[in-house]
């Protein structure tokens, strides 16, 4: 038997990154998954390389009516709804807060806050209905401690954190639990896009990054699936309103 028979799970972003590694692992735990993205050509051929416990469904996650209509479309699918993966999330502008424009500012919180409380706010009554599940927002080393670049960012992965310990705290009598994951730097092409905003050497940029983590090394999408997977799963049935860093160690100092 797999750790997520007979569950259903919806990830967001789940096309490209981490979100794709999540949907192959949920999907290989045995659950049926809804991949929910932008990038329509990329998530339908994710789907179909993960046969029929795979479908992809096009939402943007900042536009409600989008959101709502990709979790109605996942339950009407499957039949059901037991984990929803927040994972969608842009990094934006990578100034400081005095040159940020308003725009720049909003488009961050748009994706990476209000997508997280939308699909939040559709995802409660098929859990319900469900008897409980799990929701899983993640967030990033970056909504525990700070560091001086890509404010939005970072001022919207704490939000996420408190939104998940708040969630838990109201729906925990639904048997709803919701957790945080925080990754550290993750070799994904949100990362790549970072690096090459640096300017140099981009081999180098990544080794200096990864250098950062005490282990040595960036992370790897796998790496946060596999916690996924875990916070999917009731093996972590007793498990809400927490924090699972997955870093290398990077929050440690």
């Amino acid at each position: 038997m797999g750790r997520l028979d007979g569950k259903v799970a919806l990830v967001t972003g789940g096309a490209v990154g981490i979100g794709a590694a999540c949907a192959a692992r949920l999907v290989e735990a045995g659950a049926r998954v809804a991949i929910v993205d932008l990038h329509d050509e990329i998530g339908r051929q994710l789907a179909g390389q993960l046969g029929g416990r795979a479908h992809y469904f096009h939402a943007d996650v900042a536009v409600e009516t989008e959101v709502a209509a990709a979790i109605a479309g996942a339950v009407a699918a499957f039949g059901r709804l037991d984990v929803l993966v927040n994972n969608a999330g842009i990094a934006g502008a990578n100034k400081p807060t005095h040159e940020l424009t308003e725009a720049e500012w909003d488009r961050v919180q748009a994706v990476n806050v209000k997508g997280v409380f939308f699909c939040t706010k559709h995802a409660i009554a098929p859990l319900r209905a469900a008897g409980g599940g799990s929701i899983i927002n993640l967030s990033s080393i970056y909504g525990l401690v700070g560091a001086p670049d890509v404010p939005p960012y970072h001022a919207s992965k704490g939000a996420v954190r408190l939104m998940s310990k708040t969630d838990a705290l109201l729906y925990a009598a639904d048997r709803i639990r919701v957790n945080s994951i925080h990754p550290g730097f993750i070799w994904t092409p949100m990362v790549e896009q970072h690096i090459a905003s640096l300017g140099g050497d981009p081999q180098q940029q990544r080794r200096e990054i990864g250098a950062l983590h005490p282990l040595g090394h960036m992370g790897e999408a796998d790496d946060i699936a596999w916690g996924v997977v875990y916070l999917a799963s009731d093996e972590a049935k007793f498990l809400t309103g927490s924090e699972l860093v997955i870093d290398g160690g990077y929050s440690c100092r």
